[in-house]
């Protein structure tokens, strides 16, 4: 346990952070499994619905600093391409 008043601040901050990036990397994978499940469905327009949403739970994260920018571009990436692939 911390002495210092400003460790104990630092802990409570530390904490409140720590749930909110388990909040969003959570929003993250449930975004990821309706992308993919609706992928692995070949449903076309259920998919662009799901990838805009994949998308902007990604951009959302990088601007929080729960993901790395480029994660985020490499995801959103790789989901593109794969409904590339069942659109055409």
């Amino acid at each position: 346990m911390p002495n210092l008043k400003s460790a104990k601040k630092r802990m409570r901050q530390n904490e409140v952070r720590r749930v909110r990036g388990l909040q969003v990397r959570t929003r993250l994978k449930n975004a990821r499994r309706i992308m993919m499940e609706t992928l692995e469905a070949k449903d076309a327009t259920a998919g662009d619905v799901a990838f805009r949403s994949y998308c902007s739970i990604l951009d959302k994260a990088a601007k929080g600093g729960i993901i790395k920018k480029n994660t985020a571009i490499r995801r959103k990436t790789n989901a593109a391409n794969n409904l590339r692939k069942i659109a055409s």
